[in-house]
């Protein structure tokens, strides 16, 4: 008999929610380990639950080894019919209860190391002032997110690149300028053309949605590119921003990050007719247009973020 002759809604019934919630941690993390730590349980309790979903189920789920584990086929009809459920279970709980006005239980959220730490990070910490009810859990990467398939609600991110199967919702205007410090641009000079800057010290930052080691700028609206490089690489945007400080090359970095530094005239913007953009989305799958949680953040950080302008 197939998996999915077994794994229907009516035997869902008869499942406990738990173990597929602990059984879905494990799929996307690949480790019982990493699956224990994301749940807060020991790697003990993980094995245990996989092992009575399995028996209840009657097939293996997941081949174990020493180095990794892996889905098995069987095991993703199940993580697959697992979504639905949660995806189902959530729009029962909107729709008979007062989530509608109060928002309640967990919300996953990821960003960007630098971003999130100094902006995501304090607003989130302010929402959980106005929703007592709602847990929220921030998790930052260097990388971007797979949002449907990491297991996370939200990602707030930086770029205007978004994939067409996600809902994205503007929170702010940003951009991205080029800047360097007085001391670099009085011992190198000042970039004047575009091409210039293949032969100066570029801060590269190996970042999400940059691509790695090219420029992509608009000036009145026509899109140019330039080959960069330099010394010092990073995948740390304040890395670079330290770098750039310390007089040591050009870096393109959103304005939310260098304003106060231009400010300043800690730093100097360099080619001012060339920006990126790099709008400040909510991104978050398709299956979850309807969370009360979800637009509840949405509407909390568009109220953060209006404070810039």
């Amino acid at each position: 008999m197939k998996a999915d002759d077994r794994w229907t809604p009516e035997r869902a019934a008869d499942l406990n929610l738990n173990d597929l919630r602990v059984f879905c941690a494990v799929a996307r993390r690949a480790s019982f380990s990493a699956a224990a730590e994301a749940l807060s349980v020991s790697a003990a309790y993980v094995s245990k639950r996989i092992g009575v979903l399995e028996a209840g189920l009657g097939t293996r789920l997941l081949n174990r080894s020493t180095r990794r584990v892996s889905v098995t086929e069987a095991g993703e009809g199940v993580y697959a019919w697992a979504q639905r459920i949660f995806d189902d279970v959530e729009h029962l709980v909107t729709e008979v209860s007062d989530t509608r006005r109060v928002p309640s239980g967990t919300l996953r959220i990821s960003s960007s190391f630098g971003f999130g730490r100094h902006i995501v990070a304090p607003a989130l910490a302010r929402m959980s002032d106005r929703y007592p009810k709602l847990a929220l859990r921030l998790d930052l990467f260097d990388r971007l997110v797979d949002v449907a398939s990491e297991g996370f609600d939200l990602d707030v991110r930086i770029g205007d690149e978004i994939a067409p199967s996600l809902i994205a919702r503007k929170l702010a205007p940003n951009h991205r300028v080029l800047c360097a410090s007085p001391a670099y641009i009085e011992r190198h000079g000042a970039p004047q053309r575009l091409e210039d800057l293949a032969r100066h010290q570029c801060l590269i930052i190996k970042e999400r949605d940059h691509p790695f080691g090219v420029w992509r700028l608009q000036r009145d609206g026509a899109v140019e590119s330039i080959k960069v490089s330099g010394p010092l690489t990073t995948n740390h945007g304040e890395v670079a921003v330290q770098w750039a400080l310390a007089g040591r090359g050009v870096v393109l970095r959103s304005i939310w990050d260098v304003r106060p530094l231009l400010e300043e005239g800690r730093l100097v913007q360099v080619l001012p007719g060339f920006t990126q953009p790099a709008s400040v989305w909510a991104v978050y799958p398709g299956r979850l247009a309807t969370s009360a949680k979800v637009r509840a953040c949405v509407e909390f950080l568009q109220e953060e973020f209006a404070r810039w302008h």
